[in-house]
């Protein structure tokens, strides 16, 4: 399984330049594309799911011409989108036994062996008589991907897929994925929550204003913001004085005081600790020092 993605532009009637020559090879294992709102990553995934033509470029999967192969590559792909709903009516077993339907899966019998089998895995099977409308965020979301997979697809694109969720359900659906990623199979995993990508990717791409800024192995980003990683103690007015200085990644309060991460070149005349950073570090690093973009951390 491969997906090449050449030259790709996108842009819209009224401008607006979503995407700008990106180039991009992803294969079998999670691929996590990473970056702020408004980056272009959804644009890329509707692009990749046949949902929306692009500008210029091309794109292949299986080498299969993305434009000319439409129906073909759309068998391939199981696609989990930001806001997915649900039939009002339709119990959790009856909403995946139609989506199986409509993967092509018409014998009922084998039908209904997948539906047990994918509602086991996810954990849903218990509340299959629940009506899938009145799930929690965290089931709604492992039905989507249930949905996703159940036309046994080769190419998985899912956005943003932990938003909103509680950290018990974010830990249970990143560990779904990765049992996924150890098929045969090429997951995209588009999102601007660090963790989600540093828990289970080993390849990414960081897309910022349409154009990819970085791609590589998660722990070459990290390398770049090696040595830049401090964390110290300090009083409220040091930490008051420190946040217009520097980039504050991290902030746990304490009585009288703050144990803080920052990032800096060099951090004299205070009683800091160099620590290794880690894939947060290292996009705040990257986005402020390398790109000049300011972010809320």
């Amino acid at each position: 399984m491969k997906i090449a993605i050449q030259d790709l532009s996108k842009i819209y009637p009224n401008g607006h330049k979503a995407l700008s020559h990106v180039n991009l090879e992803i294969e079998r294992g999670m691929f996590g594309l990473l970056g702020p709102n408004g980056a272009g990553k959804s644009s890329l995934m509707r692009i990749l799911v046949t949902l929306q033509e692009y500008s210029s470029g091309n794109i292949k999967i299986n080498g299969l011409d993305i434009n000319k192969k439409r129906k073909q590559i759309r068998k391939l792909i199981g696609y989990l989108p930001q806001d997915f709903t649900f039939f009002s009516k339709l119990k959790t077993w009856e909403f995946l036994d139609y989506a199986a339907q409509l993967s092509g899966k018409t014998r009922r019998k084998e039908r209904r062996l997948a539906v047990e089998e994918m509602l086991e895995q996810v954990g849903l099977f218990n509340v299959r008589n629940r009506l899938a409308n009145k799930l929690s965020g965290g089931m709604k979301r492992r039905l989507g991907i249930a949905q996703t997979l159940i036309g046994d697809p080769e190419v998985i694109v899912i956005d943003e897929p932990t938003t909103g969720l509680d950290p018990e359900e974010r830990i249970r659906f990143r560990n779904i994925l990765s049992n996924l990623s150890q098929k045969d199979v090429a997951i995209i995993l588009s999102t601007h929550i660090v963790g989600d990508i540093s828990s289970t990717c080993s390849n990414m791409a960081l897309l910022h204003k349409g154009e990819v800024v970085f791609k590589g192995a998660p722990e070459e980003l990290i390398q770049q913001a090696k040595g830049h990683v401090w964390q110290l103690q300090v009083t409220d007015q040091e930490f008051n004085e420190l946040k217009d200085q520097y980039p504050i990644v991290s902030t746990i309060p304490s009585v009288g005081q703050w144990e803080i991460q920052l990032l800096a070149d060099k951090l004299e005349g205070m009683d800091a600790v160099n620590i290794a950073p880690n894939l947060e570090h290292a996009y705040v690093y990257f986005m402020q020092n390398k790109l000049n973009v300011s972010l809320n951390t």
